[in-house]
């Protein structure tokens, strides 16, 4: 189900414009490599270039105009100077921007000119580097030293900053001079970066935030479906709070439950409960509710998957601690909420057990439980023994 909460529209992935012979000639090169790219081709050598070219008039700017937002990376078989002149104002800021790369005419290097992070420029330099047997340019401090990428970190796992103004400038300044850093990894997958490479020895490894002195720290870059503000202000005022699709929602409702009191019960509980909903992966329920319109509804503004289970199977699940004989008389199985998260997220315990929402006007009832997605840590014997002394120094300043 698609996901309302971006105004960013999907974009075709390659554009890739040759304004000269040699330009067509490293195009087509590119061509092979990059299934469903647009290739763009001067007036000039339009003659020369393949049959699915598409013209383009010179000055090349009537065509960047309306191409610009249309694809994620540009590929400029032209000099820096003249594409830099060219897009300077089309550029928006780099949480929209695409990524623009540069080819010289004898495609010794690959440069990535604009969104090197946010437009994954520097993966698609080293994509087409690799591709032409060229030498990737690459410029951004962090990627360069081989170090964490605060803004975008986690992102291709679908982890999302909670804020995206808060501290990230302040973050990637603090991994980029190597200035104290903790991650606290309360939730989340564990490769949101390379499990057989290292963090930086300036990022020390946690998985609760209690253990966690923020006094310590320059910054604390935190994974998590918790709201910590109210519990932790000293943690939250100085970190960048990640949120990983963690969270499988287990829901049941009254045939016909409206779904403005399906989605204020989602909201009360998860505020009740401080849990984000920018962490919910997926919905699940029973068969019997694969066409409540209510929840399907709610799936829909969400962006979540919807799945549902035979009430054999969710009857059967462990871990259930609110069974109900009246739920199993009418559905099949002594549980609904419960079962269909823990089921969906293969957990063996409940984060929120059942709770109830009705509202005083209205008859219907919902029900709602949460489970988390064990995804399990970055942790080995070397890093459970270098986190133990970390923990014994932090409670000793606490």
């Amino acid at each position: 189900m698609g996901n309302d909460l971006s105004d960013i529209k999907i974009r075709k992935e390659y554009a890739i414009y040759a304004i000269t012979r040699h330009g067509i000639k490293i195009a087509e090169t590119l061509q092979n490599f990059l299934p469903g790219c647009d290739l763009y081709v001067s007036s000039r050598f339009i003659d020369e270039a393949p049959d699915h070219a598409i013209e383009m008039g010179l000055p090349m700017g009537p065509t960047l105009k309306r191409t610009f937002f249309e694809y994620s990376c540009h590929i400029h078989i032209i000099s820096i100077g003249a594409v830099v002149r060219m897009i300077k104002d089309l550029l928006k800021d780099k949480k929209t921007d695409p990524a623009v790369l540069c080819v010289d005419d004898m495609a010794r290097f690959s440069i990535c000119v604009l969104s090197g992070h946010a437009g994954r420029g520097n993966a698609y330099a080293e994509k087409i580097a690799f591709v032409l047997g060229a030498i990737p340019v690459v410029t951004t401090a962090s990627d360069v030293a081989g170090t964490l990428t605060v803004d975008i970190l986690g992102r291709d796992l679908g982890w999302k900053l909670d804020d995206e103004d808060k501290n990230v400038t302040r973050g990637c300044a603090a991994v980029v001079n190597s200035l104290k850093t903790a991650f606290i990894h309360e939730a989340g997958e564990p490769d949101f970066w390379p499990l057989d490479k290292g963090l930086p020895e300036c990022v020390d490894y946690f998985t609760k935030i209690e253990d966690v002195n923020p006094e310590k720290y320059e910054i604390l870059l935190i994974a998590t479906d918790r709201i910590i503000t109210d519990d932790y202000p000293a943690h939250d005022v100085c970190s960048v709070v990640y949120r990983p699709k963690s969270l499988i929602l287990g829901i049941g409702c009254d045939k016909d439950t409206p779904f403005e009191i399906i989605e204020n019960g989602l909201h009360h509980h998860f505020k009740k409960n401080k849990l984000s909903i920018k962490s919910i992966r997926a919905a699940a329920s029973i068969d019997l509710k694969k066409e409540e319109k209510g929840i399907q509804m709610l799936c829909e503004k969400y962006g979540w998957e919807f799945y549902t289970y035979p009430a054999e199977v969710l009857d059967a699940v462990q871990g259930i601690e609110n069974p109900s004989e009246t739920v199993k008389k009418y559905t099949g199985s002594r549980t609904v909420a419960e079962g269909a998260c823990l089921h969906h997220a293969r957990a063996e315990k409940l984060l929120i057990t059942k709770q109830s929402y009705k509202e005083d006007h209205d008859v219907h009832n919902m029900t709602l439980a949460v489970a988390r997605i064990p995804f399990g840590s970055r942790m080995n014997e070397k890093n459970k023994k270098r986190v133990g002394k970390l923990k014994g120094k932090s409670h000793a300043g606490n």
